[in-house]
């Protein structure tokens, strides 16, 4: 039997679009029969953090890196045309009257079809974040040498 093509996704941002073009990308590579994973690093551990609770971490600088940067899907915000909150609403607006997935229906859908959320454990790390700090969906945590094994069995690799 052959084995499933592979499409491996770097998410470094955090930002609303970005995100939303790295699911849409992932959940239709799955639905192509693809096995998939996304490896979730700096910024884009925002878009796999809880909404709900704040981050516990230890240390000031973590504690103050924490609270400035909370995450969580429901916090994302455009990489552009954001005018303080105002282009955000507008879009999550304009994606809900035309029956468009959330970032959490997203992840939820995601999740299902068998793509690997994986966080980064080096980012993690340095921001002070534990296995606790992210959604259920998130299957495991996991450094930048488990993420080249992954990268060098896919035929692509995209990073976003």
């Amino acid at each position: 039997m052959a084995e499933k093509e592979k499409l491996t996704i770097v998410m470094f941002s955090g930002n609303l679009d970005q995100a939303l073009a790295g699911f849409i990308i992932a959940t239709t590579a799955a639905s192509m029969g693809m096995a998939v994973s996304i490896f979730f690093t700096f910024w884009g551990l925002n878009i796999i953090k809880k909404n709900e609770g704040g981050i516990k971490s230890q240390g000031l600088m973590r504690k103050m890196l924490n609270f400035m940067n909370r995450g969580g899907s429901k916090r994302l915000k455009l990489s552009r045309f954001n005018m303080l909150g105002l282009g955000t609403a507008m879009m999550k607006r304009l994606m809900k009257e035309a029956n468009y997935p959330s970032i959490d229906e997203f992840i939820t859908m995601a999740h299902q079809m068998g793509v690997k959320l994986i966080a980064c454990t080096t980012t993690c790390g340095i921001m002070g974040l534990e296995e606790g700090s992210f959604r259920s969906e998130v299957e495991s945590l996991a450094g930048a040498a488990y993420f080249l094994g992954e990268a060098r069995e896919s035929k692509t690799t995209l990073f976003i």
